[in-house]
Order: structure tokens, then C-alpha cells, then sequence
């Protein structure tokens, strides 16, 4: 993109078609799966793809100058609302008070079967 005031921090995965990180303003946004340290996706339990997540959030929002605690607001897709508890338990070792705006969605699909959650997040720059 040739924006001069948008920059980009490139997913570690080069075959990736996505930035890990957009940035604007120093506003931050971010989409993650459960991917692993090694680039692997955990497609386990929700608790485990929910760590997996929230972790590679974490690197990725540290990687662009951020923290998890600079996140604005947290969209969370999730293929069954019925996990929305156990993730919840995650998120809580992941963020505290004041708690970012969120949204939870149902979605009937992820883009890898096996995936149960994805997040978007908005983030302050650090």
C-alpha cells in the first residue's frame, strides 16, 4: 500500500496473506489464531486454542510497539457459543480491570476445521 500514515507489520509466516499487525494514528489492529511459538495451529480443546490465541495476540500487539494491556476492544468469533465460559476463564489471565470493550460472535465456521476462535483486536500503540 503506498499510505504513508498506515504501516504494517508483516506475519511471521511468509506465506501468509495477512499483516499481523495494521497500524494508523497509533491505533493497532490485530486478527489472531491458535497459533503456536513454532507457527503450528493447536486445533486441542478451547481452552488451549483460546491460550494459543490470546498468546499470539499478546507477541504480535509486543511486536508492534503494544501490550495487552493497551487493548481497546477485543472482537472474539467463536463456532460454538457454548465455549464462550471457558474462554472467558482465559481472557481473565490475559486482561484485567478496566476490561477492553468486547464482543463475543458465533460464527458457524473458522477458516481451518478444527478452529474454534479467532479474535480481532484494537490496540493504543505503547
Amino acid at each position: 500500500m503506498a499510505n504513508q500514515d498506515i504501516t504494517f507489520t508483516p506475519d511471521p509466516d511468509a506465506d501468509s496473506i495477512s499483516s499481523d499487525v495494521a497500524g494508523f494514528g497509533g491505533l493497532l489492529v490485530s486478527t489472531q489464531i491458535p497459533t503456536r511459538a513454532d507457527g503450528s495451529l493447536e486445533l486441542g480443546d478451547i481452552t488451549l486454542q483460546s491460550e494459543c490465541t490470546l498468546q499470539a495476540l499478546k507477541t504480535a500487539l509486543e511486536r508492534a510497539g503494544s501490550s495487552m494491556d493497551r487493548v481497546l476492544h477485543l472482537t472474539i468469533y467463536l463456532t460454538d457459543m457454548a465455549d464462550r465460559a471457558a474462554f472467558n476463564e482465559v481472557y481473565k489471565r490475559f486482561f484485567a480491570k478496566p476490561w477492553p470493550v468486547r464482543a463475543a460472535v458465533g460464527v458457524a465456521a473458522l477458516a481451518v476445521e478444527g478452529m474454534r476462535v479467532e479474535v480481532t483486536a484494537m490496540a493504543a500503540k505503547g
